[in-house]
């Protein structure tokens, strides 16, 4: 399958879990991406790769997106929870119409949830924040249990407690990209926190880190 098509089937995908919220969703499969035989050199050590892409600072934040409650669905069960993961992809897109997107796995398993809501926040994370963000990366486990969080004004949203800033948006578009989604997302509302004097948390070479003078 081209680019062009398993971006036809990622659009198809989204559009799927939104009418049939009673299915559990699956997530897409891996792609398969190599391009050299067994016995051939792959071009790129993907050692190599990381080492040289993470000299590129980023921001952090975590992505949340409101329960989608399906019909039937037993209390404390992941269709009746939030969902969030969290993500080092994201990135302003367009100013006119406001558009952002962030980056996911293809084989996430919070991914199904959230398209399933079809709507997402991103919380920038402040610099005091990188535990909350390390509880957000864990796999299987209850990432909200004792966070401090209210819902964003449009989507509901979880919108974390003293992050610096919030984008609340309705999923726009999703796009194919080797083996993770590029989300796009329509921005409804979006606000600043209270000032941080530590300013945002950032990761640079595998560590998080933060603004110096």
């Amino acid at each position: 399958m081209g680019q062009a098509g398993m971006a036809e089937a990622a659009v198809r995908y989204l559009r799927s879990v939104r009418t049939t919220a009673q299915e559990p969703v699956e997530p897409l499969p891996r792609p398969e991406l190599r391009c050299v035989g067994d016995d051939e050199r792959a071009p790129l050590d993907p050692r190599e790769f990381r080492r040289v892409l993470g000299t590129f600072p980023t921001g952090v934040a975590v992505i949340t997106a409101p329960p989608a409650t399906t019909a039937g669905s037993p209390a404390g069960s992941p269709a009746t929870s939030p969902a969030g993961f969290a993500c080092q992809s994201f990135t302003s897109l367009s100013l006119d119409p406001p558009l952002v997107a962030f980056m996911v796995g293809r084989t996430s398993t919070t991914w199904p949830r959230i398209a399933r809501a079809g709507a997402f926040c991103v919380n920038v994370l402040a610099a005091h924040q990188a535990e909350l963000c390390r509880a957000f990366a864990v796999s299987g486990a209850d990432k909200f249990a004792g966070v401090a969080y209210d819902a964003a004004p449009v989507s509901g949203s979880p919108r974390l407690s003293g992050a610096v800033a919030w984008i609340d948006c309705a999923i726009h578009a999703v796009h194919t990209g080797g083996d993770h989604l590029i989300v796009v997302g329509r921005v409804n509302a979006l606000g600043t926190g209270d000032d941080d004097p530590d300013g945002p948390l950032l990761f640079h070479r595998g560590r998080f880190t933060r603004l110096t003078d």
